[in-house]
């Protein structure tokens, strides 16, 4: 078992070393932009489908191929991927779900029958992240087309660990980091959200389906005299094939407004977009920025 699985590890990466036929399915932000961009400098062809209302209109400029797709078209994204001979694809950008929770979504979304099919077949249980996004690849998977993780292709962008700013956390910012740290693994445990924000040894908002930057500007609102620290994590059973904890300007933006002033991330699992530019900008607006790991912030708070 263990020489087969060494085999498929093997082809796989023999697979994503040589050229091919990349299909991106693409949400809101820059990350989609910014793994077209590294995959074609590899050699690759990329074929986009861009969800309609999210994903940003500058792709169809640094992809091979591009197609917009409503959300709850699956049997239309399945079609165009074989229509463009793609069976390896990956998934980047943030989904925007609350629209599944709008009065009358059915009717705001037509989904076509490769989606209600998935949605009762694989998401009847819960409609949490993964349990949804999971059951989007099980579609896929129907029909030959299999979901890799953008990270293979990209690797570079994963945070590592240490300090990206001059500024650095207090000590009482760090024994909020470590709370917050110990009550967002409990989060992602759950598969509830990935970003909590605390201030002051007390919990200020945390992240759900609203997504970071709007739990950032709650917090705003909640700690008018801001200073607060927002930490970000994987999930412990974090899947790198869809929703990794990604960061990026907008993230720093968003705190500055709101009156974050320290940003920890868990290093070798967070995405950051445009990381020279995060860190200018963050040393700029005084906040910063800490990558590390559970045991590196053990060793921290001992010091």
């Amino acid at each position: 078992m263990k020489e087969l699985q060494t085999i498929i590890s093997d082809n796989s990466q023999r697979q994503i070393g040589s050229q091919q036929q990349i299909g991106l399915l693409a949400g809101a932000g820059r990350f989609p932009i910014v793994f077209a961009e590294q995959a074609r400098q590899q050699g690759h062809s990329v074929c986009c489908l861009g969800i309609f209302g999210m994903a940003s209109e500058e792709l169809s400029d640094v992809c091979d191929t591009f197609h917009w797709i409503p959300l709850a078209r699956i049997g239309r994204a399945i079609k165009l991927f074989q229509r463009e001979d793609v069976n390896r694809i990956v998934m980047a950008g943030k989904i925007e779900k609350t629209v599944l929770f709008s009065p009358f979504r059915i009717f705001k979304l037509l989904p076509d029958l490769r989606t209600l099919h998935m949605w009762y077949r694989y998401a009847r249980n819960d409609r949490k992240d993964d349990t949804l996004l999971l059951a989007v690849i099980k579609e896929f998977e129907r029909d030959n087309l299999f979901f890799e993780s953008a990270l293979d292709y990209c690797p570079e962008l994963l945070v590592k660990h240490g300090f990206l700013t001059k500024r650095r956390p207090s000590h009482s910012q760090w024994e909020d980091i470590k709370m917050g740290w110990d009550i967002a693994k409990q989060m992602g445990q759950l598969d509830i959200g990935q970003s909590i924000v605390i201030n002051d040894k007390a919990v200020i908002a945390v992240e759900a389906i609203e997504g970071t930057d709007r739990a950032i500007q709650r917090a705003g609102q909640l700690c008018k005299r801001g200073g607060f620290t927002v930490v970000k994590v994987a999930k412990p059973q974090q899947d790198r094939r869809f929703d990794v904890p990604t960061v990026g300007i907008k993230t720093l933006q968003t705190m500055h407004e709101a009156g974050g002033r320290v940003l920890a991330i868990e290093s070798n699992q967070t995405i950051m977009i445009d990381q020279k530019e995060v860190a200018d900008l963050a040393d700029k607006l005084g906040i910063a920025i800490v990558s590390l790991n559970e045991e590196e912030l053990t060793l921290q708070l001992a010091s």
